[in-house]
């Protein structure tokens, strides 16, 4: 199942990974399959030296979790959810050599957070980005509290998270939450500027990325915290109503 809603192609030296799993690549089992897969190869596989993540689904990168699947889970179970989401991308995040997410549409919740997790992220005008797990009573769990605020400033973070609202791509590239605005093909410029970093030396990259990231760099006391207040909201019962009427498409009745 992994290999046909996550498909990995080595051009040269740049991987190509093309999210495909209808209708909204929800980051369920399947995708979490695939992207363990993609971090594997980046890992392992010396010949690549850059990777480029795109979406095989017209006007969505990925809408974020599985929400249907989330409504299932006890804490428990939801917290080994998160564990086995935020693992492929952390390693995706560490793997050492440039990554670019190219996203040409709706990159939500767990979509955003993986292309954040990515060293640059392409994105065009009609793309919208952002947080909206408040909405659903819930905290973004894959590092987006921790992510988001590095990228675009304490300030201007909160206002994407408290508000749950979707960013456009004109905004998104003013702010710095993306990187570079394409009118056009968004994947096959990534794929160039990706096959243009190839020419260079692996380690001299991954020492700029290592560099920068001493700087700005994730802090693991936040990535803790983030995943236990995730669970948390799921516990405390806001969230299993959010999640709830999201799934019945009726407006929440929170307390």
């Amino acid at each position: 199942m992994s290999e046909s809603v996550v498909r990995q192609e080595v051009v040269g030296r740049v991987l190509h990974v093309v999210l495909d799993r209808p209708p909204a690549n929800a980051l369920g089992a399947p995708i979490i399959e695939g992207l363990t897969a993609v971090a594997d190869t980046l890992e392992r596989d010396d010949t690549v030296k850059v990777a480029v993540i795109s979406s095989a689904i017209d006007g969505i990168f990925a809408a974020g979790a599985d929400i249907k699947q989330m409504g299932t889970l006890d804490p428990e179970s939801f917290a080994g959810y998160r564990d086995a989401l935020r693992a492929p991308v952390e390693r995706i995040n560490r793997c050492g050599k440039p990554t670019i997410a190219a996203i040409d549409g709706l990159a939500l919740g767990g979509g955003l957070e993986l292309s954040m997790a990515c060293t640059l992220r392409f994105a065009t005008a009609a793309s919208k980005v952002g947080l909206p797990e408040v909405k659903l009573g819930l905290i973004p769990g894959a590092g987006g509290t921790q992510r988001l605020p590095l990228l675009v400033g304490r300030g201007r973070a909160l206002e994407i998270m408290l508000s749950g609202r979707s960013v456009p791509g004109e905004e998104a590239l003013q702010i710095g939450l993306v990187d570079r605005l394409v009118d056009g093909d968004v994947v096959a410029e990534a794929l160039a500027y990706a096959e243009t970093l190839a020419a260079f030396p692996v380690t001299a990259m991954k020492a700029i990325i290592d560099c920068v990231d001493a700087v700005s760099g994730v802090p693991a006391d936040g990535m803790q915290l983030e995943g236990e207040l995730v669970v948390e909201m799921l516990a405390s019962g806001e969230a299993a109503e959010g999640i709830a009427a999201f799934i019945a498409r009726r407006p929440a009745a929170y307390a």
